[in-house]
């Protein structure tokens, strides 16, 4: 008899999941509050830049349909602005360098992934359940499920995972982010051969990030800002239109990014759902939901380790924990899914995930002149360059030379 498991939530981790139970043989339920059509005619969600691990996780489930039409990003690259250059401006870079990844990375709009993948896990017979689902709900699924595993990150459900202090050192949003789709972003004239994330740090005030994607309509760019509470870059509260969202994106770039600025002149925003703004407190959450009926319920991904998108390790942590997941699933037969299996499944996800919340949290604060010094000698070091950008890829190496001054002077002393 196949084993029942329920999948609340129809994201990156939450359908990856569901279809790689699928592929096991297991009889899996979706839940999701919106169908393929209003996902794909919906809001932006996210800004998802997947580097190679989490590629290659959706490769093995062969969940990878728009690789080849989806541009792909060889490099990570780095502008830091001079402190106070933009002061009364027009900001100036101190340091501006690409470092080449060693396996492509990928940004799929996820109102094509997930409508897609939606699609796909219904077509092979899964069932679908368009329901928002509430505590209610789950206290009765969770008896006639073998597993209930929740991956909605937002909403009432994630109330049920008790945040872990220990491991969430920020009580409150450190970013209020905005997000703007666009079409007719020109090249970086740095390196017009070949496409990269750029990350454009401007000392005290924020961060924006610039990455190709593929969306709906085809080809686009991503424009994504990251502002300190309270200051200049926190200026997209109530604005509901999206071409005064585009265009404050702009008017912030051209005062603090305008090495940035000169390639945006001629864009517009890809669709009228093309923007996004909000904020959240990053939170390490208890794995275990309790429902009020006594049965408990696995959390998945952004439910229980949700970071800050500076660093881009969402829809990466959220692949990476569904492989986790999938292999702790299938390795425990057909033995009960009790409370004990859960929290090992979580520690066995926490091994990687507790890497990049470190790396996560290190560069939401103001970095320290030793990460200063790495950054600016990856300029003038290629390896350096090339060994941060693959950071992205296994946030685990930023242990061997990042975090300390003794590490980062032994590294770049190896490498001069």
């Amino acid at each position: 008899m196949s084993r029942k498991i329920l999948v609340v939530g129809a994201g990156q981790s939450g359908l990856q999941l569901a279809l790689g139970l699928q592929s096991h043989g297991y009889e899996v339920t979706l839940m999701s509050n919106r169908t393929a059509d209003e996902v794909r005619s919906g809001r932006v969600m996210s800004t998802q830049c997947m580097f190679h691990t989490a590629l290659q996780h959706e490769r093995d489930l062969q969940l990878n349909f728009w690789e080849s039409q989806a541009p792909k990003i060889e490099g990570l690259g780095v502008s830091v602005a001079a402190p106070g250059s933009f002061d009364p401006g027009p900001s100036q870079r101190a340091i501006d360098w690409v470092g080449k990844l060693d396996g492509f990375a990928q940004s799929v709009d996820q109102r094509v992934k997930m409508a897609g993948w939606m699609e796909t896990f219904a077509q092979r017979g899964g069932q679908l359940v368009i329901h928002g689902a509430a505590v209610s709900d789950l206290d009765y699924f969770a008896r006639t499920y073998d597993l209930v595993l929740v991956s909605a990150g937002k909403g009432e459900l994630v109330s049920m995972f008790g945040r872990d202090a220990s491991r969430s050192p920020y009580s409150e949003p450190q970013r209020a982010l905005a997000v703007a789709y666009v079409h007719g972003l020109a090249v970086r004239p740095e390196h017009p051969d070949f496409d990269a994330v750029r990350c454009n740090l401007v000392p005290g005030v924020g961060e924006l990030f610039i990455m190709p994607t593929l969306t709906t309509s085809g080809r686009a760019d991503i424009l994504f800002w990251e502002g300190v509470p309270g200051g200049p870059l926190d200026a997209f509260k109530g604005v509901k239109d999206p071409s005064e969202h585009l265009a404050l994106t702009l008017e912030l770039m051209e005062k603090f990014v305008p090495w940035e600025y000169a390639r945006a002149t001629k864009v517009e925003l890809t669709d009228a759902n093309g923007t996004l703004a909000g904020r959240y407190a990053p939170a390490v959450r208890n794995p275990i939901g309790r429902l009020p009926g006594g049965g408990a319920v696995l959390g998945v991904a952004d439910v229980v380790v949700a970071n800050d998108p500076i660093t881009g390790q969402g829809s990466n942590s959220a692949s990476k924990c569904a492989a986790s997941y999938l292999a702790s699933i299938v390795e425990h037969g057909d033995k009960p899914f009790d409370e004990e299996w859960m929290r090992t499944a979580f520690d066995r996800y926490w091994d990687t995930a507790q890497h990049v919340t470190k790396w996560t949290n290190a560069m939401l604060g103001p970095p320290p002149e030793h990460v200063l010094d790495l950054i600016g000698a990856a300029g003038r070091l290629q390896p350096a360059a090339d060994r941060f950008a693959n950071g992205f890829n296994d946030p685990a190496d930023f242990e061997n030379f990042f975090y300390e001054p003794e590490k980062t002077s032994a590294y770049l002393a190896s490498i001069s």
